[in-house]
């Protein structure tokens, strides 16, 4: 804002200002992860992950219309300043309204530092097995799932043609639909068993950039991104529930840091080998090619036996998920 009022306006500022916001996103979302099992009863955990999913999906839905909106009749330092009163605000909130028990480790004197404190995390993962073949499993998933999430407008573009509003519609269904998919979630809960959820979600995710790889209809890809948006909560609400519940609570922020890595270095590697294809072949036989790997690790997951004892449930879990 201060550099903007100054006359400063290079698209520099915006990067370096997005970088910074990024180091902190990567410190706030293991930390929310981290913090929820101590304000949530443990059988609930699924179906407020849900719910946080819905809380973001709408926030991705609704903050670029009222921003879109706001520039009509604001300059940018002015909504750039909205960010800042509602991040006060929030702040605010949790300092002032929230209150968490204090963590068993934050009580003692801390005397590891941040490299120790990573190399720690990591060779706790190292140590457990399932943890390992989780983030194998979510790896490959983020990786084949890269067209799908980065390709599609070059693809409606392409191929439906390059009209704003078809952009726009399918943007608005995925949101529309992990909107849907983490209400879905919140209120369902999940198979009892989290890898049986975990494996339907990307299993389905798999046949959903299939079909938008093969199907010539608008409305039916559509209705197909809509469809991934769904699952996209039953992907994350488990995986991050059944992090909850089986890591130790020192090493659980440590745990979803590396989780939070896997998540944001997977897509943009999975582009690195999507994207200049793209500029070679049809984006629909990339889309097609990579549901069918997204359907093989499903398949590959829901026998493995190491994450299926890890993902039943709790003996103490009373919830009700189905079956």
């Amino acid at each position: 804002v201060l550099l903007f009022l100054a006359g400063q306006r290079s698209i520099w500022i915006l990067l370096a200002t997005s970088a910074i916001r990024a180091l902190g996103a990567g410190i706030q979302m293991p930390a929310v992860g981290a913090i929820l099992p101590q304000i949530a009863p443990e059988k609930e955990l699924t179906r407020i992950n849900g719910l946080n999913g819905s809380i973001q999906a709408v926030v991705m839905l609704v903050s670029p219309m009222i921003s879109g909106a706001l520039y009509q009749f604001a300059p940018m330092e002015g909504i750039f300043l909205i960010d800042i009163v509602t991040a006060a605000l929030a702040i605010a909130i949790l300092v002032f309204f929230l209150k968490v028990p204090t963590h068993e480790k934050a009580s003692q004197e801390q005397v590891s530092n941040y490299l120790q404190d990573m190399k720690l995390g990591f060779s706790y993962i190292q140590n457990h097995t399932f943890i390992k073949r989780l983030f194998l499993y979510f790896s490959l998933a983020f990786f084949m799932a890269a067209p799908v999430s980065f390709l599609s407008p070059l693809q409606v573009a392409r191929s439906f043609g390059d009209d704003v509003w078809r952009l726009t519609a399918i943007e608005i269904a995925f949101s529309i639909g992990m909107i849907g998919g983490g209400l879905w979630i919140a209120s369902w809960g999940g198979f009892k068993n989290r890898i049986h959820s975990i494996a339907a979600a990307i299993s389905v995710m798999g046949l959903c950039s299939f079909g938008m790889g093969v199907i010539p209809n608008f409305w039916i890809y559509l209705f197909l991104m809509g469809l991934v948006g769904l699952f996209i909560p039953l992907l994350n609400a488990p995986s991050m529930t059944l992090l909850q519940e089986k890591v130790e609570e020192d090493f659980l922020g440590r745990v979803f840091g590396v989780q939070s890595m896997v998540a944001s270095a997977m897509m943009p590697l999975g582009m690195l080998v999507f994207g200049p294809l793209a500029d070679r072949m049809a984006i629909e036989i990339l889309m097609a090619v990579s549901g069918l790997f997204l359907m093989v690790v499903a398949f590959f997951a829901i026998r493995d036996r190491v994450l299926l004892e890890a993902g039943k449930p709790e003996p103490s879990d009373t919830g009700k998920e189905s079956n």
